[in-house]
């Protein structure tokens, strides 16, 4: 009896050994006619014996499984990250049995995938299909995790989709890993054109400098991302109502980088958003202190005043502005927009007048004085026109500040100037 059941098991064995070869022989026939449906079919019978199968059998298995569920990038989403998930453990079952038959053809395949996924991806970025960028740019991290620039691609595609649960999820990655995405830049300036222009990487660009096409080499470190994935985590979470969240983020991140402007500025907008002026005022003031020359945060500043109905306080803020960098142009705007608004209650003055000789007389007064807030509006108004020439808004502005005038040549110029930009815009 012993000996019966002996040779029971072993014909048993040898028929499983048997229907395994045939499933796997199966697969290999529907991928070499590209009959990827019947592959996926041969794939799923195969699967059942799978428990039973030897290591070698299990990474042929493995490998044929991943090449029909990728089907040379025709597979759906759910197919592909199968596929993905395949070929890792084909990797990882062929370095613990210490024999790589598999490994080599299945890196190859991955740089294909690799390849394929990053061209669709970029294609779909620049045409804005950003669903479709997010989803190949992780797919290109999770087959290659040591580039983790793709993830941040990934979640940077999401967050313009918008998709803020995935780029949150994606984000969230990056900031437990540290992800900082500062890397090194290589710069020379071209002799023919003498423009300064990016290589790939440092032996390129020494070999053109080497070989006299470019000059003036330089290496350049770019900024860190950490303080853009914070803010964007922060940002995600108050339009998803979790305000806790969100600053728990940003303290985080400042607790570690305590003197990062970028951070801090990122904060102060978590705050605006949530609608706290006074700590948004606290920390741009902070902002300001660590970094006296930038001329956007006494413009924000000054914005800020003025949404705080303080005009005057405003007025001080975008002349600092202007002081530091003579060419910001929305500084001169707003200035423009603080002078005018002072017309409102000289009109309102003029409005309540009678018709008495005293009321005659106050109303010329008024009358000096609101033809004074046009003079003095009328240079900032021209400057902010100079540096942005497509300024609609500084341009109707002028042509009615002429009119009022009766500064008849100007107003016909600005008028033309204001139809000329509307059919423009009209055109785009």
């Amino acid at each position: 009896m012993k000996k019966l059941m002996t040779l029971v098991l072993l014909l048993a064995i040898t028929s499983m050994s048997f229907a395994q070869k045939k499933e796997l022989k199966a697969i290999e026939k529907a991928l070499k006619n590209s009959n990827f449906a019947d592959a996926k079919s041969a794939v799923s019978s195969a699967e059942a014996l799978m428990g039973s199968m030897d290591d070698k059998s299990k990474a042929k298995f493995l490998f044929l499984k991943a090449q029909a569920l990728y089907a040379n990038g025709s597979g759906t989403d759910a197919n592909i990250d199968e596929a993905i998930s395949s070929l890792d453990k084909l990797k990882e079952l062929e370095s613990e049995m210490g024999k790589l038959k598999y490994t080599q053809e299945a890196n190859t395949m991955t740089n294909g995938m690799i390849n394929k996924f990053l061209t669709k991806s970029n294609d779909a970025f620049t045409n804005k299909n950003f669903k479709v960028a997010a989803k190949g740019f992780e797919k290109v991290y999770r087959m290659s995790p040591q580039d983790t620039i793709y993830l941040y691609y990934a979640a940077s595609a999401a967050v313009s989709e918008p998709d803020y649960d995935t780029a949150l999820d994606y984000y969230n990655q990056l900031k437990n890993m540290g992800y900082d995405g500062a890397q090194m830049n290589y710069y020379a300036t071209n002799l023919e054109t003498n423009e300064v222009e990016s290589f790939n990487d440092k032996s390129s660009r020494d070999l053109s400098v080497k070989a006299k096409m470019h000059s003036n080499p330089e290496d350049r470190m770019s900024e860190s991302k950490k303080a853009e994935i914070v803010k964007n985590i922060a940002l995600i979470y108050v339009s998803q109502g979790e305000d806790e969240k969100a600053l728990g983020a940003m303290a985080d991140a400042r607790s570690e980088n305590p003197d990062d402007i970028g951070l801090l500025l990122s904060e102060a907008n978590v705050h605006l958003k949530m609608g706290n002026k006074e700590k948004f005022k606290e920390l741009m003031q902070e902002a300001t202190t660590k970094d006296p020359k930038n001329s956007e945060l006494q413009y924000n500043l000054g914005v800020l005043a003025a949404e705080g109905d303080n005009p005057e306080e405003a007025l001080k803020y975008y002349e600092k502005a202007i002081a530091i960098n003579p060419n910001h142009v929305d500084s001169y705007n707003n200035i423009a927009v603080v002078i005018l608004g002072r017309e409102a209650k000289i009109i309102d003055e003029m409005n309540a007048l009678g018709n008495s000789s005293a009321d005659n007389k106050k109303y010329e007064e008024l009358k000096e004085v609101r033809t004074k807030i046009y003079y003095d509006a009328i240079p900032y108004l021209e400057k902010a026109l100079e540096l942005r020439e497509t300024n609609v808004n500084a341009a109707m502005t002028l042509m009615n500040i002429y009119s009022a005038l009766g500064e008849t040549d100007k107003f016909k110029a600005m008028k033309a100037k204001v139809e000329e930009m509307e059919a423009s815009a009209e055109g785009n």
